[in-house]
């Protein structure tokens, strides 16, 4: 896929790296961005050889959050862009496993993109900040994918103060996973896609559906459904692979690179 002005988009090692290309604006999230990377979010999930998706920006910010002179959802070009709720939707429920790669500054609606992703790793010295109250807003839509990870302890004094939080505290607090010394992010991001590429392709889909799955029922619905779910995976030929491939003490057939 071409790159365009507004975002960057590559192929590594199995992995769609994804890069807001805003850096006058801090990578806001206009609506032209917002599109192009609904648009790239779309493409790597349909794509064979894409295993993970890794969103970052480009230096010296992540994501400032809504550009307010062209917000997303604005018409653009005649027609509407795509709504921001519909982006994190689909980060969600991406099959491929979302990494966010936080190179910088995440404040506001950028810090949708870190509550959606399903690994966050952080510069340990990057500046978070919920910081619409700063501008007598709130973060409504965001709320929906940040507080499952920080809850309602320190959902609420970030939300009410808009105070700013480093990478190293979003470790502690659980809304991001690993905080790493600058200069050491992508090194940190390559090793969680290796990891991803050694496990079953079709065990990591279905492992970001457990997780997303589970959380949404009883105990009782949950050992039911999962019963059903771990006996059509262990039938599977996937499995079967797997297994023979531990047994034999050799790398399963899919793992092309060591």
């Amino acid at each position: 896929m071409a790159n365009t002005e507004a975002t960057l988009y590559e192929i590594r090692d199995g992995a769609a790296w994804i890069t807001l290309n805003r850096p006058a604006n801090r990578n806001a999230l206009s609506a032209v961005l917002v599109n192009e990377l609904y648009e790239h979010l779309c493409a790597a999930n349909e794509d064979t050889t894409v295993r993970s998706i890794v969103i970052t920006g480009t230096d010296p910010a992540f994501c400032a959050g809504a550009d307010l002179k062209s917000p997303p959802g604005q018409v653009v070009d005649g027609a509407r862009s795509v709504p921001y709720p519909q982006v994190l939707t689909t980060i969600l429920e991406s099959e491929k496993p979302v990494i966010a790669a936080v190179n910088g500054a995440a404040f506001a609606g950028g810090l949708g993109l870190v509550g959606a992703a399903d690994i966050v790793i952080t510069r340990e010295d990057v500046q978070f900040s919920f910081s619409e109250v700063r501008i007598g807003v709130i973060p409504a839509v965001i709320s929906v994918v940040c507080l499952p990870k920080l809850g309602t302890h320190h959902g609420m004094k970030l939300f009410i103060t808009g105070e700013r939080f480093s990478g190293k505290r979003a470790v502690e607090m659980g809304f991001a996973h690993r905080a790493v010394p600058d200069g050491e992010l992508v090194s940190a991001v390559d090793e969680e896609i290796d990891a991803i590429n050694r496990g079953g392709p079709i065990a990591v889909v279905e492992c970001k559906k457990l997780v997303r799955r589970m959380t949404k029922l009883s105990i009782e619905e949950g050992f039911a459904e999962a019963g059903e779910w771990s006996g059509r995976m262990f039938r599977s030929e996937e499995a079967a692979e797997g297994m023979a491939a531990f047994r034999e003490k050799r790398t399963p057939s899919w793992i092309t690179s060591t």
